[in-house]
């Protein structure tokens, strides 16, 4: 047979979309997140409130993390009354466990033995907590990634990860469960709220940033690993871990390729929430272009929140909203990067012949459960007050529960980390530098960006999200945050 003779259809052997619902852990995140938000939703509409006040889920007290502490550990687990919330803590381990033990039945795996290795992940999520809530490193901003990521990498560098723990190591299918919950807080009206300008930051740079970097890591750097190039470039310039799980998924990277850009994000995002601020500070930036460049350029969503507090009010709404738009592209350049692989890189590769439903295949389904959250919650918001409260109740909980499940999902990339693999694919240092000149791209365009919608164009607009952020609080915005 010849060298350049066409293969078969890739896709003849192909399950059934009903066999793929049942059986594919992209799809199982989907009917997990929908679970949890039929059951969120329901304690919200179960739950009568009293006379006057806004509808609370009944599920809230049943549903906990540990709080703020200083000297005693035993502090974090204390309510505001002085009561412990171990019912609320123990409420998320039992509602987790039993949520994600009915996905690996579904997908003809033992609940049995995940259940066995989950009650140690559970376990070790809540030493994370407790870790990043402490008062110093709170005051730093160090936050449960972080954390989560060395109090894996210490299991796995010290005893090594017992055979026991494996069937519960789910960080992909953690991420994407979490990531459906995610579609919740990504609200239309948001994206409305800051109009033109926060498309501009949002959706006109995080593209160019993307393509600009990957062509870089392959006609300049002349990385070995397309989808390594991928991972980065996206993780980096999109919303980081989301990104690098959704376009790792389309391209098809190793797992090891998805945990060295997620930790290159970490790494860099702990000392862009530092730094950021301190040069907003030190140059006297309008807080509404500041927030737009955090929001745009730093990774992770929370950490686009603490950053944005340390610059003022109308800075952190500003980063946490234009994050969000940018989150909505998780979908997009999901399907973008399967299209592309399935058309330009695979075809390139002797014997491979490109199907168009390949891209199908490839497209990673959580995401459509994400947009359907999104959609969903996005008509409820904007249907009056009752559905807008009913929103505001319903994300009270599911992002308390999202942040558990990427919670747990940082503690298993810590233990699953290869450092074999990792050191393999950092030889030459390819992919720091990858990152380095993409954030350093991202940076400056983003500023530019920022500063011609809010600061030139749309100061109009900028000075009133100024004087709305601030409308609540005695002292003027004028005089509390930066001109």
């Amino acid at each position: 047979m010849s060298s350049d003779a066409p293969v078969e259809n890739p896709t003849a052997d192909r399950p059934s979309l009903w066999t793929s619902m049942r059986r594919h852990e992209d799809w199982w995140a989907i009917w997990i997140g929908g679970l949890a938000l039929l059951i969120i939703v329901g304690s919200v509409m179960w739950n009568t409130p009293p006379e006057g006040k806004p509808p609370v889920s009944a599920l809230k007290d049943y549903l906990a993390k540990p709080g703020k502490w200083s000297q005693s550990p035993i502090d974090a687990y204390k309510a505001k009354d002085g009561s412990f919330v171990w019912k609320g803590i123990l409420g998320v381990g039992v509602l987790s466990g039993l949520l994600f033990a009915i996905g690996q039945a579904g997908m003809g795996k033992s609940p049995i033995r995940f259940l066995k290795g989950f009650v140690v992940i559970f376990l070790m999520a809540l030493l994370t907590y407790l870790l990043s809530e402490q008062e110093i490193i709170k005051y730093y901003n160090l936050e449960y990634p972080l954390w989560g990521l060395l109090v894996g990498l210490l299991v796995n560098l010290t005893v090594g990860v017992p055979g026991f723990l494996q069937p519960a190591l789910l960080t992909e299918f953690y991420i994407k469960t979490g990531l459906v919950l995610l579609g919740v807080e990504v609200l239309l009206p948001n994206l409305i709220a800051l109009g033109i300008p926060g498309i501009c930051v949002s959706w006109v740079v995080t593209p160019v940033v993307l393509i600009t970097t990957f062509i870089f890591g392959q006609k300049v750097l002349k990385m070995e690993s397309a989808a390594l190039n991928m991972v980065i470039s996206a993780d980096m310039s999109v919303c980081g871990v989301s990104a690098a799980i959704a376009t790792g998924a389309a391209c098809r990277a190793k797992k090891e390729e998805i945990s060295l850009a997620i930790a290159l994000s970490l790494a860099f995002t702990v000392g862009m929430m530092v730094v950021q601020p301190y040069i907003i500070r030190l140059t006297g930036m309008n807080e509404v272009v500041a927030g737009a460049w955090l929001g745009g350029t730093i990774d992770s969503t929370g950490a686009v929140a603490a950053a944005g507090t340390l610059v003022g009010k109308a800075a952190e709404q500003t980063a946490i909203t234009i994050k969000m738009i940018q989150n909505i592209l998780i979908g997009a350049v999901a399907f973008g990067v399967a299209t592309y692989w399935v058309s330009r890189v695979e075809p390139g590769r002797e014997g491979v012949r490109p199907d168009p439903w390949e891209i199908w295949y490839r497209f990673p389904k959580f995401v459509l459960g994400f947009l359907l959250a999104s959609l969903v919650f996005s008509f409820l918001a904007g249907s009056g007050e009752a559905g807008n409260a009913l929103v505001t109740a319903t994300t009270a909980v599911s992002k308390d529960l999202r942040a558990w499940f990427f919670c747990m999902a940082f503690v298993c990339i810590g233990m699953e980390i290869d450092f074999t693999e990792l050191r393999r694919n950092l030889q030459g240092g390819k992919p720091m530098v990858l990152y380095v000149c993409g954030q350093t791209l991202n940076l400056a365009l983003s500023l530019f960006m920022a500063w011609l919608m809010f600061g030139v164009v749309f100061k109009s607009a900028s000075d009133e999200l100024m004087k709305k952020a601030y409308a609540e609080h005695k002292t003027p915005a004028a005089v509390v945050s930066p001109k």
